[in-house]
């Protein structure tokens, strides 16, 4: 008679899921179930605890079978659509889940700076700006960069480039200026390459503008991809209600076209209202977006 088969090698030993691991993950867990509204970078959830972020990276990862910052994104994923189902407005949810210029929701990852208030009075004297025109999805794109990132972003229509050009090269007249396309051309297609737009390269952004500006351009940032929001309700996030035609002044100098997505706001009756570009390139910006949105659904 046969004797009785050997049982089979368990897959995971004690060895190989010590106690120590368990225990930062679940720490980990804990520290993001509790944190997510700030979108903690992997160095603060290191820090919390007590772990090198290299180390940390690896060790959830293999447990979870996601990064800690993908863990991060599916928790401010989750209650986001909870938000939208109980019908709050776009910005309201961008705000609440903690979604405000570097983490966007649905859109493209872009991490951004602003110069300094001194910086700005001195209208871009001491920088050096490359720029280059390249082909977008919107017709030619002037793309403008400096050593800190995309600092400006504009469209033109066949035989208005150098108009282009000069209208946003008078936005910081002490700047130098350099013709360099191969140094935007990245830029240009991290910009219009849907397969670019990854949160672990994210797009490197300079905002030159008043501190007024900046906090308009910055609330922009938090409109998500495919929908719109409206000149008073920026006005209201950034606690200025009273302030929609002011809010629409700093719309209108908005330097980086599509990026910071100014081509977002329409008037409170739902009109498109103006476009420093065209409001046939807003359009074409609006549908392109719709469809790109609707297959990441």
């Amino acid at each position: 008679m046969a004797g009785f088969a050997p049982a089979p090698a368990p897959l995971f030993t004690q060895a190989d899921c010590p106690e120590s691991d368990y225990d930062v993950v679940r720490r980990v867990i804990e520290f993001v179930s509790h944190n997510w509204r700030d979108q903690p970078s992997l160095e603060r959830i290191a820090e919390a605890v007590g772990m090198e972020p290299i180390r940390l990276q690896k060790l959830f990862t293999r447990w979870a079978g996601l990064s800690p910052k993908a863990f991060v994104q599916a928790l401010t994923l989750k209650h986001a659509r909870e938000l939208l189902r109980e019908s709050a407005t776009v910005l309201d949810t961008a705000y609440e889940v903690g979604l405000s210029g570097p983490a966007r929701l649905h859109d493209l990852f872009i991490t951004h700076e602003a110069l300094t208030p001194g910086a700005y009075r001195a209208r871009g004297a001491g920088m050096l700006i490359r720029w280059g025109f390249h082909p977008s999805p919107f017709g030619l794109a002037l793309v403008m960069a400096t050593d800190l990132g995309l600092a400006g972003l504009a469209f033109a229509d066949p035989g208005q480039e150098e108009a282009a050009f000069e209208d946003m090269a008078k936005r910081w007249p002490q700047a130098g200026y350099v013709e360099d396309p191969v140094a935007t051309a990245p830029y240009a297609r991290r910009i219009f390459d849907r397969a670019e737009w990854r949160p672990d390269r994210p797009l490197k952004v300079v905002l030159i503008g008043s501190d007024f500006e900046v906090r308009v351009w910055e609330t922009l940032l938090a409109v998500p991809l495919g929908r719109l929001t409206t000149y008073g309700d920026i006005a209201h996030h950034i606690a200025a209600p009273k302030a929609a035609r002011a809010v629409g002044a700093a719309i209108g100098r908005n330097p980086l076209s599509f990026v910071v997505p100014c081509h977002r706001v329409v008037g409170g009756t739902g009109s498109l209202t103006g476009y420093h570009w065209g409001l046939t390139r807003k359009r074409a910006m609006l549908g392109w977006e719709t469809g790109v949105a609707g297959a990441a659904s």
